[in-house]
């Protein structure tokens, strides 16, 4: 069903977290949905009343992260801070992948965009770990007659170690010869969904996904013990969704 319409069905206050890979307004028919909503301007004022709904059905301890990419991101920046207020932005996600293409005009469009937004300065936030390379260098002076004993070569000391996770994810897409892939165009990676939801809810929590395509948000909130709504217009969506939660 649509989803506007359904969310109007929902309780105030009711979901812990969403996660939507909204429609980017790229103009292409895609094997499984048509991503044209019309100008720029047709597709802000198509999504307001959504994003609406969604801040109504967050709980004042929840989040949402809406993912694009460059056509539509700052302008609905702009209408969430509207409506989420200012001060309620935590993150812009860079979501970074490697894929072919090549262009002589600029360099290559190889990452999405993820707004993350709370409804209060209360919310869930679980922390992330990431394994980072630290590289220092010893400094030596090379005139000094101790400096002979230095291998400048190996002067490079390199240390591995967990920080915390930036907002830039580097997380490879499906392809159709990938173990997760099921058919559908733009299908998200697993990996990626771990990460939101383990950062942004608890087990028990609800989490919704209003465009969910091939259903991985329901997919991986189940392996985490988390309830989940999932909405899509397209019947194919539906059906491939069902099918991986059986």
């Amino acid at each position: 069903m649509d989803n506007l319409k359904l969310m109007k069905q929902i309780d105030d206050e009711s979901i812990d977290l969403i996660y939507c890979d909204i429609l980017y307004n790229t103009g292409r028919k895609f094997d499984d949905f048509d991503d044209n909503l019309g100008t720029t301007q047709e597709a802000i004022e198509w999504y307001e009343p959504r994003i609406i709904e969604m801040h109504r059905i967050l709980k004042n301890t929840g989040q949402m992260y809406l993912h694009m990419d460059f056509r539509l991101v700052y302008y609905i920046k702009v209408l969430l801070d509207k409506v989420f207020g200012e001060d309620n932005f935590l993150n812009e996600i860079i979501w970074a992948y490697r894929t072919g293409g090549v262009s002589k005009k600029y360099f290559q469009r190889k990452h999405d965009n993820i707004l993350r937004y709370s409804k209060t300065n209360k919310y869930t936030h679980n922390p992330l770990f990431e394994r980072s390379y630290l590289e220092s260098q010893k400094t030596v002076d090379v005139n000094s007659p101790s400096s002979k004993k230095w291998d400048l070569k190996r002067d490079d000391v390199g240390v591995y170690r967990n920080v915390h996770m930036r907002d830039v994810w580097d997380i490879n897409i499906i392809y159709n010869q990938d173990k997760q892939a099921v058919g559908y165009q733009t299908q998200k990676p697993t990996a990626l969904l771990e990460r939101i939801i383990k950062a942004s809810s608890n087990e028990g929590d609800i989490v919704a996904d209003f465009f969910c395509g091939s259903g991985t948000t329901g997919v991986v909130a189940k392996e985490l013990g988390r309830n989940y709504i999932l909405c899509d217009i397209n019947p194919r969506a539906v059906e491939i969704s069902e099918n991986r939660l059986q």
